[in-house]
């Protein structure tokens, strides 16, 4: 893909003088019957190159790499829609619009909450209804023909995941790690009535006192974890601040901190359950993560093979832009 069209659409969305109806209708690529222009790919990626923009506003050559990539992989997208819709159309499969009717249902249920409202939507977007109509069509079209296609849950045997955790066991490295438990008091420098190194003191007489180390932290901790009672689970040192890693690794299984204050005066507490050594870790735990990867690969090669199938039937060209 030639830097042209990149600019070209980069220009689509900050709304300059390549907008203009003969540029939106120039061909960018042929399926068969079916042409793909250049107003096809602006609606496709419009919104995400404007997150793009504000991204790397002050990197230009990452922003045009991106941009780049954006683009092609949408156009390939598109190329794989219409490859798709002309397999429906010439297989001689046939869509109710019964089904269409539903989905606009649904549609209007989620999205619009009435007909009216839909009406109006339509109409400042520049839509009629029958094109609104044709989108639905389409998408239940690409979405049942690659639920028939493409197996969504293909099987992979235990062999397979036995054998790849085998041979990718650095993957499955992890250096020591301890089970945590972690109460958070940030401080407060417009709170002068409040001292998080005083309360957080108070909390651990409580707890040296008999006081749950997890009820404590649902109801004092002001960190991410507290409505778990200040569960971390299983953390590598690498995880955790180094101030607070030097310390967790310090403690036993069993072990509770002293009040740890940090140079912006919030301070901590911590708790530490267990403790184990670099390890790899066991093909059970670790058996549902590999069995969802392979999953997702062989979807993937499926998905690419029928495609493959598609295009080697038909007639598709990519035009360069100069």
């Amino acid at each position: 893909m030639k830097v042209a069209f990149i600019l070209a659409v980069a220009f689509f969305v900050s709304g300059q003088a390549l907008r203009s109806e003969q540029l939106l209708n120039r061909v960018v690529a042929r399926v068969n019957d079916a042409v793909i222009t250049y107003r096809d790919v602006q609606n496709r990626v419009a919104q995400d190159i404007e997150f793009l923009q504000r991204q790397y506003r002050t990197q230009p050559d990452v922003l045009n790499q991106r941009i780049d990539a954006l683009v092609r992989t949408n156009i390939e997208e598109l190329v794989e829609e219409q490859l798709i819709l002309h397999e429906f159309k010439t297989a001689g499969y046939n869509l109710p619009e019964s089904y269409i009717d539903d989905e606009i249902d649904k549609d209007i249920r989620s999205t619009y909450t009435d007909r009216a409202t839909l009406t109006k939507s339509l109409q400042a977007q520049g839509l009629t209804y029958e094109a609104y109509r044709t989108k639905l069509r389409e998408r239940f079209i690409l979405r049942a023909m690659w639920q028939h296609n493409v197996p969504r849950d293909p099987l992979v045997s235990p062999h397979k995941i036995e054998l790849y955790w085998i041979q990718n066991r650095d993957k499955f490295r992890v250096e020591d790690e301890v089970k945590l438990r972690m109460i958070v008091l940030t401080n407060r420098p417009n709170d002068r009535l409040y001292s998080p190194k005083k309360l957080s003191r108070e909390i651990l007489s409580k707890i040296k006192e008999g006081a749950p180390f997890a009820e404590m932290a649902r109801i004092y901790s002001q960190g991410s974890q507290s409505n778990e009672g200040g569960d971390w689970n299983w953390v590598q040192r690498s995880v955790l601040r180094q101030d607070l890693a030097q310390i967790a690794f310090t403690l036993k299984p069993g072990d509770l901190s002293d009040v740890i204050e940090s140079p912006d005066g919030s301070c901590y507490l911590m708790l530490v359950e267990g403790a184990r050594r670099a390890h790899i870790k066991p093909l059970p735990e670790v058996r549902d993560e590999i069995e969802a990867a392979l999953k997702a690969e062989e979807t993937k090669r499926l998905r690419s093979k029928w495609i493959q199938r598609l295009r080697d039937k038909s007639f598709v060209v990519i035009y360069p832009i100069s």
